[in-house]
């Protein structure tokens, strides 16, 4: 777990949207998966733009090889996974490029990865972005303005 200055932890998450777009309940995510909460409960985001930020200050714990879904652990400890787009594990990180690695450090607002809305509108199921929650949180309070700007609106508050 990432330590603040003087020793204290967090114990809430501000979190900003990891994409520009329309924010969308994770039940509205049109693959059980997400809409069930299988993964985790969260957002999604119907993205307007390819740059996708860390929603909060953390590390990156996951990046898988092709590029699609980011894992971050926050200062808090809570575990995020930004998962761009549907089907897109398939696409093997065509459209996709990395700006970050397994183990980075990264701040609210950092650019994590730029996608190719058009190859993956072309190539996969639907460009939508869900933001889910893969540990155990106390209480997760979401915000729902209905269009988010990537690494400045604030769309949810999770405390561990």
């Amino acid at each position: 777990m990432l330590k603040k200055l003087f020793g204290k932890t967090p114990t809430e998450d501000k979190v900003v949207a990891p994409v520009s777009g329309e924010l969308v309940s994770i039940t509205d995510v049109p693959d059980p998966t997400f809409s069930q909460k299988m993964m985790g409960d969260g957002i999604a985001i119907k993205p307007s733009s390819g740059k996708v930020v860390a929603p909060v200050n953390g590390k990156v714990v996951n990046l898988f090889p092709t590029k699609h879904a980011v894992g971050i652990e926050s200062e808090a400890g809570v575990e995020y996974l930004i998962h761009i787009g549907l089907e897109t594990v398939s696409l093997n990180g065509e459209g996709f490029e990395a700006h970050v690695k397994q183990g980075d450090k990264v701040s609210a607002g950092d650019l994590l990865i730029t996608v190719d809305l058009d190859v993956v509108s072309a190539k996969a199921e639907s460009t939508i972005t869900p933001l889910v929650i893969t540990n155990d949180v106390s209480e997760m309070e979401i915000i729902a303005p209905q269009q988010v700007t990537h690494g400045e609106t604030q769309i949810m508050t999770v405390k561990k």
